[in-house]
């Protein structure tokens, strides 16, 4: 022997062989799928055989996006990827790239030639899909007239809502002229004004549910004034009808689903909403009533006829008001001058008494000095003929008559003779 290798040596080396050999980079490869494991991290394990022969066969979870459907055993498909070795169990396997269905593969790549060419436009493009309506009483169905698609459809309906309206287009579904049967059925319901239309068919293959992939069918569906609803094939199938419509259901009796609504449930929520209402508008009410009440009282105030009332009324309580302080007053002073009077009085009568009592002293006093107290002693009051008091021999002549005063009359005399001399003052008068 020239020499001794290892395993992982000559496993490399055969991979290597592989690498190189430009045939088995980039192959494809048809056959029967088997032994077909889903892994939990994303994998996809299965074998590729035929009558004579299998190769084993791994997608990797990267490379899954372009994948649109489920494998499984039993599936004719064709893979393309490469062929290489896996170096540690020594074994040459097919690493999937991608992988469609056999014998659809021309329309496949027609399918998705016309997906891509749509979205470009922006035919899929959410700003143009119209809202489905919450409450729609009219519905227009597009579909085969027998079958199970109208009968769970009609059955699901009538279960939700028993007064929503179907209006029934009997069109073709497959085979020659079936798009444009669906167009004609498009373009009849939508003049009608319904609230929504479902289109839609069972499950099948590629070729089956072709006539919901031509474009005219899509531009159909995108020019229509009425919600369109697409429920063609199964939760798995996907066509460019369900792209472009305004809303895809998985099957027919979701698309039911999505369109009617539930009648008692409706109800009960209108009941409520009623109530809610009855309750608000009575609300509102007496809060208007509040509201007027006050503006008429704010108006009652402002009007001529009260506010001359109220000033009139403010009048005569001010005039009152006056009356009975003027009347306070009045009483206060005349309370006051009561007691003025009194002290007045008092202070009269005691100077009264005082002056009574200076005024008897005074008298006694001149009673004392009196002439006629001095008269009744023996004394005489000598006046002149015109009646005044002669004290002083002074302005005396003879002949001139006098009068004397004494206690029980007057005695007339006439001057023989008058004599002057100085007078002895005794100090008592």
């Amino acid at each position: 022997m020239t020499g001794v290798y290892t395993v992982s040596q000559i496993n490399s080396y055969i991979k290597n062989m592989f690498v190189r050999d430009f045939a088995l980079s980039n192959i494809c490869i048809a056959g029967e799928i088997s032994n077909c494991k889903y892994h939990t991290a994303g994998h996809i394990y299965f074998t590729l055989k035929d009558e004579s022969a299998s190769i084993a066969c791994v997608m990797f979870a990267s490379r899954r996006e372009g994948l649109d459907f489920r494998l499984s055993d039993g599936q004719q498909v064709e893979a393309r990827g490469q062929v290489s070795v896996y170096e540690k169990g020594g074994s040459y396997q097919l690493y999937v790239k991608s992988i469609r269905l056999s014998g659809q593969g021309e329309l496949y790549e027609r399918y998705l030639r016309l997906k891509q060419e749509l979205e470009d436009m922006g035919m899929f493009d959410e700003m143009y899909k119209k809202k489905i309506p919450s409450y729609t009483m009219s519905i227009g169905i597009v579909t085969s007239p027998t079958g199970a698609v109208i009968r769970d459809i009609c059955n699901v309906a009538h279960r939700r809502n028993p007064y929503t309206k179907l209006v029934l287009y009997p069109a073709l579904v497959q085979g020659e002229g079936a798009a444009d049967s669906l167009i004609r059925g498009i373009r009849k319901l939508d003049s009608m004004g319904l609230d929504v239309l479902i289109i839609g068919r069972g499950g099948g293959s590629i070729e089956d549910l072709w006539a919901f992939n031509e474009e005219k069918l899509a531009r159909a569906i995108f020019e229509a004034e009425t919600p369109i609803v697409s429920a063609v094939g199964h939760e798995t199938d996907f066509t460019i009808a369900d792209f472009v419509a305004d809303m895809r259901a998985p099957t027919p009796s979701a698309a039911a689903e999505l369109c009617t609504f539930e009648y008692e449930l409706f109800e009960r929520e209108l009941s409520q909403r009623r109530d809610g209402l009855c309750s608000a508008f009575i609300h509102r009410l007496e809060y208007a009533k509040r509201l007027l009440e006050n503006k008429r009282l704010r108006l009652l105030r402002h009007d001529p006829a009260m506010v001359l009332s109220e000033r009139k009324r403010r009048l005569s309580d001010m005039l009152k008001a006056a009356q009975r302080a003027v009347s306070d007053k009045l009483r206060n002073r005349s309370l006051e001058l009561e007691g003025y009077g009194f002290d007045m009085y008092t202070a009269l009568k005691a100077s009264i008494t005082d002056r009574k009592h200076g005024l008897e002293l005074r008298a006694g006093r001149l009673d004392m000095g009196s002439p006629l107290k001095r008269i009744s002693g023996g004394y005489g009051y000598i006046s002149d003929e015109r009646g005044q008091a002669v004290s002083s021999v002074s302005g005396i002549s003879q002949g001139m008559e006098l009068r004397l005063r004494l206690r029980d009359g007057l005695i007339y005399s006439e001057v023989e003779r008058v004599e002057k001399k100085e007078l002895e003052t005794d100090g008592s008068a």
